[in-house]
C-alpha cells in the first residue's frame, strides 16, 4: 500500500469518528431531555397496543428511538454486502438510503394522524401563502422544516439524479403536496396548507445545502458495479 494514501486515509478515518461520535452525543442529550414524555408511553409501546402509543407524537418518538440500532444494523449489513460485491461508496449509499427512510417516514406519520373530527369535520385548505405561517408559531415552523429534511440531506447523497437544488426543491415541495392532497382526501382533520408545502420544502432544501459535499454527482459508472474477474483468451 502507498505510504501517502495511508497517510491521507487517516485524517478521513478519524474526521468520520469524530461525526459519528458528535451524532451519538447530540441523539443522547436529545433523548435525555425528552426523556419523562417519551416514557409516558413506554409501558403501551413495550405492550404493543396502538391507542396511547403509536397514535401519539411521544410514542411515535420513542419507537424511531427504539429503532435507530436496527437502522444502524441495516446499514452496516447493506455496506458490508456492497463492498464484498465490490461496489464503491458503499457505507455513503447504504447510510443514504436508511437515513431517507427512517429520518422521513416517522415524520409523516405523524402528520398523517387524524384528528379529534376525523372523517366528520370537512376539508378545510388554505391556497393564501403566509397566512397560516403566522399561527404556525416556533415549534410548528421547527416541525415542518423537518418533516423532510432526511430526505432532502440524504436522496442527493444517492441519487445523481437529484443533485442539485432545484430538483431537491422540487422533491420536497413533490412529497409534501401529496401529503397536504392525502389530509384532503382522507378528512383527517386538518388543514391542508400551502404555507406547510413552501416550509416543507425549505426544511429539504436547507439540509440537502447542509450535505452538499457528499453529494452524488456523477451518474453511476462501471466502478459502481460488482467487478468481475476480467477472463483472457488463450493464447494461440
Amino acid at each position: 500500500m502507498n505510504h501517502t494514501t495511508t497517510l491521507s486515509a487517516q485524517p478521513r478515518r478519524t474526521r468520520r469518528i469524530v461525526f459519528l461520535g458528535l451524532a451519538v452525543l447530540c441523539v443522547a442529550s436529545a433523548v435525555f431531555v425528552v426523556r419523562r414524555p417519551l416514557m409516558m408511553s413506554a409501558p403501551r409501546c413495550m405492550a404493543g397496543q396502538w391507542h396511547g402509543c403509536f397514535d401519539t407524537f411521544n410514542g411515535v418518538v420513542l419507537m424511531t428511538l427504539v429503532a435507530l440500532p436496527l437502522a444502524v444494523l441495516v446499514v452496516w449489513a447493506l455496506a458490508h454486502r456492497r463492498r464484498a460485491a465490490g461496489v464503491s461508496r458503499a457505507w455513503r449509499r447504504s447510510v443514504a438510503e436508511v437515513g431517507m427512510v427512517h429520518g422521513t417516514v416517522p415524520f409523516v406519520w405523524l402528520t398523517m394522524m387524524p384528528g379529534a373530527e376525523a372523517g366528520t369535520a370537512p376539508a378545510r385548505v388554505s391556497l393564501v401563502p403566509l397566512r397560516d405561517l403566522v399561527t404556525m408559531g416556533p415549534v410548528g415552523i421547527v416541525g415542518n422544516l423537518l418533516i423532510f429534511a432526511a430526505l432532502g440531506f440524504f436522496a442527493p447523497m444517492r441519487f445523481a439524479a437529484l443533485a442539485s437544488v432545484p430538483r431537491v426543491l422540487a422533491l420536497g415541495a413533490g412529497c409534501s403536496a401529496l401529503v397536504e392532497t392525502a389530509q384532503y382526501v382522507l378528512q383527517l382533520d386538518r388543514v391542508s396548507s400551502v404555507d406547510d408545502v413552501l416550509v416543507n420544502a425549505t426544511g429539504a432544501v436547507l439540509a440537502g445545502l447542509a450535505s452538499r459535499r457528499w453529494w452524488c454527482t456523477a451518474a453511476p459508472a462501471s466502478s459502481d458495479r460488482p467487478r468481475s474477474v476480467p477472463t483472457h483468451a488463450p493464447a494461440a
